[in-house]
């Protein structure tokens, strides 16, 4: 099973809560993370993208780097570890995303792919002009199709002459072109995504559920290899937990209810408002899960909390859930995180035996 590491963008991680960890983001920060990640022989890290927090005492994700550029300066100081960016995609016309991917592919020498997201807070987009309309809603899975398109077009011949309803090419170009097929990858949840994840993505990005169930998201990954099994394709599973680990279970799960005992609710507030704003998608979608007010303080991922052992071997757990090929991890504090999941629970998976065991990291 591969293993990631969802590096805070953001101020605060995936934590609202102000008896959690408080620090801004920083290109220091984030390189630290991910040596720290690449050291311990982590597979991959992935940056979101966030154009406005949520506000109230903790300042949720008010306060956020800019992926591309992020990754670009985390390419430069990695050698092995698989760097992803996020685009957003109404943000950013498909060509210059192409030739930014492409040059990323040049700073990592091939390490580099894109995850595409298309939007779901209004106010993201609105504060800048770039929102569509709320028919947006209805139509993001179309925009993205096309989007796509034109992205696989310039990788794959360096030109596009791609006519849609919201892209015109007209033999548009970009050179050079990536030294590896480029990755592109999803976060669907929702029918309509898991089945543009099915037709174009490498691989799906779904949210683990509740607390120590780490299996609990089977259903989801069996609909992303249903929907995969149509097209023909070989469509895994990426699955998005948070890791709260400490010596004992006691001690991790002492730590979890001082995070939850210290909520941010004004943020709260705001991320469940904004949550309802598409009327026209089900009640299956990311931001549905992330909104539920049964562990909103961290967005509602998947949580495992406890000793060493016990999350190695919930870990284990998720590996072997069918479609199940990685776990994209935080934690709620990372460069302890990190390092002690190197250190501590990583050798004691079944699924990770395979990694060579590795001293502390000298700084």
């Amino acid at each position: 099973m591969k293993i990631g590491v969802f590096v805070p963008i953001g101020n605060n991680g995936w934590l609202i809560s102000t008896t959690a960890p408080q620090y801004m983001p920083s290109f220091e920060l984030n390189k630290a993370i991910v040596q720290k990640a690449e050291h311990y022989h982590f597979d991959f890290a992935l940056s979101m993208i966030k154009l406005r927090g949520f506000g109230g005492k903790t300042e949720f994700w008010d306060h956020n780097l800019e992926s591309f550029t992020l990754m670009a300066g985390l390419a430069a100081v990695t050698s092995r570890i698989q760097i992803y960016a996020t685009a957003a995609t109404l943000t950013l016309p498909p060509a210059i995303v192409a030739r930014m991917a492409s040059t990323i592919d040049s700073i990592s020498g091939g390490r580099f792919g894109v995850n595409l997201v298309t939007g779901w807070q209004k106010p993201e987009y609105e504060q800048m002009g770039l929102w569509p309309g709320d028919e947006y809603f209805s139509r993001r899975y179309d925009y993205l199709t096309e989007y796509v398109q034109v992205l696989r077009d310039l990788w794959g011949t360096g030109k596009s002459d791609f006519k849609g309803d919201f892209f015109t090419m007209n033999d548009c170009r970009v050179s050079p072109k990536p030294s590896v097929p480029m990755k592109v990858i999803c976060a669907g949840q929702s029918d309509a995504g898991m089945e543009f994840s099915a037709k174009y993505a490498d691989f799906n990005f779904c949210f683990g559920k509740g607390v120590n169930t780490p299996a609990a998201f089977a259903p989801t990954a069996a609909r992303m290899k249903e929907a995969a099994d149509k097209t023909g394709r070989d469509v895994g599973s990426y699955v998005l937990f948070m890791v709260i680990a400490d010596e004992t279970d006691d001690a991790a799960r002492a730590k979890w209810e001082r995070y939850k005992d210290g909520a941010d609710e004004e943020a709260l507030s705001w991320l469940t408002e904004q949550s309802q704003k598409d009327t026209r998608s089900g009640s299956d979608t990311n931001v549905r899960q992330m909104a539920d007010p049964t562990s909103a303080v961290n967005i509602n991922m998947g949580t495992l909390v406890g000793s060493y052992a016990s999350v190695a071997r919930m870990l284990d757990e998720v590996a072997a859930v069918p479609g199940a090929e990685g776990v994209l991890l935080t934690f709620d504090d990372f460069l302890t995180g990190v390092e002690t999941f190197g250190e501590r629970i990583q050798p004691l998976m079944q699924c990770r035996a395979h990694i060579p065991a590795v001293t502390k990291e000298v700084a």
